[in-house]
């Protein structure tokens, strides 16, 4: 039976209704009852540190540990929308222990490895949909193959339209071998938690503050 993402009903941007300026774009966040303890995009924060680095990129304090109604107001305030790319995998079979396994990991490899049917979000019918946003972000590279596909038509919509698009550093501990790489290059420059090296590096492609 297909896996559906958790927050189907919110994918489209169907429960914004404020003109968000800034869309930020994940991958996947399956619905797998008890097994994903989410409450909202994010939401597994003892995986993400995306509700850390996100209000400290505005001068606000942490939100790693609040409510999802705060994260929300958060979001209106600052004319933020979240979604992901994709909808549901259709071809997941939670019986499969292989495949079971491969969703509750949250790993978008296991994802791009072990199913090959997929329902995604037309990210740039959304952006169409959405004129008031000029700022589209995807947490994660492009590297592969797969997510590469998937992006491209977005990098080429923002391109022909003038709006800033970048891909930033995954806010998962999937960052980890970049912190350390950076320690390892500087030293004498060291920065000790994960979640302010990515804070620097998400500062390196946000778009200013006048921009807003």
């Amino acid at each position: 039976m297909p896996c559906n993402h958790k927050f189907q009903n919110e994918l489209h941007l169907e429960l914004v209704d404020y003109e968000p300026a800034t869309l930020i774009v994940g991958s996947f966040n399956p619905d797998l009852d008890d097994k994903n303890t989410a409450e909202w995009f994010y939401g597994r924060t003892a995986d993400s540190c995306f509700w850390d680095v996100l209000p400290r990129l505005y001068g606000s304090p942490s939100l790693i540990d609040a409510t999802p109604a705060e994260w929300k107001q958060f979001c209106r305030d600052n004319r933020i929308a979240l979604t992901d790319i994709i909808s549901c995998i259709d071809d997941a079979d939670l019986k499969n222990k292989v495949q079971a396994r491969a969703l509750a990991g949250f790993s978008d490899k296991a994802i791009e490895y072990n199913f090959d049917d997929f329902d995604f979000i037309n990210i740039v019918k959304l952006l169409q949909s959405r004129p008031s946003i000029k700022n589209v972000y995807l947490t994660r590279g492009i590297t592969e193959a797969f997510w590469r596909h998937l992006w491209n038509p977005v990098v080429q919509y923002c391109n022909r339209n003038n709006m800033h698009e970048r891909r930033l550093l995954t806010p998962s501990p999937d960052a980890d071998y970049h912190h350390e790489a950076y320690n390892h290059d500087h030293p004498e420059n060291k920065i000790p938690l994960l979640e302010d090296y990515i804070l620097m590096r998400w500062k390196e492609e946000w778009h200013v503050a006048t921009d807003l």
